[in-house]
């Protein structure tokens, strides 16, 4: 068996799809992007497809060896995303190959349900109490929340209270029985991190993510040795060597995103590793089908699992949804908030490529906002 053919499609809302195929007709699908830079990641999977072409597909991990190190110049979001998804594209025809899901390959699951989490938005607290109440009447225990929008670097005392009003309204409602976690998403300075996890940490959050941005790490340990706020970060990291020092600050819980971090290969390695930390693990993932299949596989199959990003709903879905591309959104239906283990191979899910190829026909070019503080500076968005 050798790879044949690779293609990419730009799907709406901002995700893009890849497709491996081999000369004796099994299908992989994997989902490698960087949001915003699409175009650029899918110019790298055309790079990276030199090697595969007319390779035996199930040599998944020396793929993976070469596909990341072979070119020299290793690392950063576009070559590991492009990684990523076509690593995921291998472990599907890997489990077709062998008739037996993913995380029977990764040595058989740990659990039989996956807890999930809902977004709710939280940019513009209007309508955040309505939000967080649908959601848990569609059953989910716990909800993610952003804790501002564009904020100054260390926030004033009436942005600190706006924060703490938001937080404390999700508790509200949630009551002490359901979880809110909150996403800084690098929006405060460490200081000012620091100051508003001091007012949240008695609303009981599940954790903190993101408190300060990715290239100012050497900071969490003081944030961790701040307060009782268990903090996560990773989706912004894209390998164990740059996990490893913010395990070592005491971050809680990482969350490496499986189409941005070197696909299943990799992640299963930085689950592994966090463990030896005590840490949990949270894969980020507000993207699309596969992605998430990619992650529940993970998921199944890792003992220090803590619960699992998902984008139903997600406000940046506006031109097409969670369920736009797959046939059975039966892996996908969620009940009392959690996934049910499946049996089906590969990542247990069948994409709907007729949808695929049209949605590529039309394409995306979705960009994230650039945001400016009143006196016209950058802010972190």
């Amino acid at each position: 068996m050798k790879i044949a053919r690779i293609e990419t499609f730009m799907v709406p809302p901002r995700w893009l799809f890849c497709r491996v195929e081999t000369d004796d007709g099994l299908v992989g699908w994997g989902e490698p992007v960087v949001e915003g830079r699409a175009e650029v990641v899918r110019s790298a999977v055309e790079v990276l497809a030199e090697h595969l072409l007319g390779q035996d597909p199930l040599r998944i991990q020396d793929h993976w060896q070469v596909l990341t190190k072979g070119g020299f110049y290793r690392g950063g979001p576009v070559l590991s995303s492009a990684v990523a998804g076509l690593d995921q594209a291998l472990w599907d025809i890997a489990g077709q190959a062998y008739g037996a899901p993913v995380h029977a390959l990764l040595g058989g699951p740990v659990r039989d349900r996956v807890r999930v989490y809902a977004w709710v938005g939280g940019d513009e607290p209007s309508r955040l109490r309505e939000e967080i109440t649908a959601q848990v009447e569609a059953g989910f225990t716990a909800v993610k929340m952003n804790a501002a929008g564009a904020t100054s670097p260390v926030p004033t005392a009436a942005e600190t209270a706006a924060v703490v009003a938001r937080v404390a309204a999700a508790r509200e409602v949630l009551g002490p029985e359901r979880d809110v976690a909150v996403d800084f998403h690098g929006r405060f300075s460490a200081a000012g991190a620091r100051r508003v996890l001091t007012e949240i940490a008695p609303l009981h959050p599940l954790f903190v993510e993101e408190p300060v941005v990715p290239e100012q790490s050497q900071l969490l340990a003081s944030l961790v040795a701040a307060g009782p706020v268990p903090i996560a970060t990773g989706e912004r990291l894209y390998s164990r060597g740059e996990f490893l020092p913010v395990l070592g600050a005491g971050v809680a819980v990482v969350q490496p995103d499986l189409s941005h971090a070197g696909g299943i290969s990799e992640v299963h390695r930085i689950a592994s590793l966090a463990e030896t930390y005590g840490a949990t693990l949270a894969p980020h993932c507000p993207l699309g089908p596969i992605a998430l299949a990619a992650s529940l596989q993970i998921a199944f199959a890792t003992p220090n699992f803590l619960i699992q990003e998902q984008s139903r709903g997600l406000h940046y879905n506006k031109d097409a949804d969670l369920l736009s591309y797959v046939v059975d959104p039966e892996p996908f239906r969620f009940v009392a908030g959690e996934a049910r283990r499946g049996e089906r191979p590969g990542l247990g899910i069948t994409v709907d490529e007729a949808a695929v190829r049209a949605a590529d026909r039309a394409g995306h070019a979705w960009r994230n906002p650039v945001w400016r503080h009143p006196d016209g500076s950058f802010a972190e968005w």
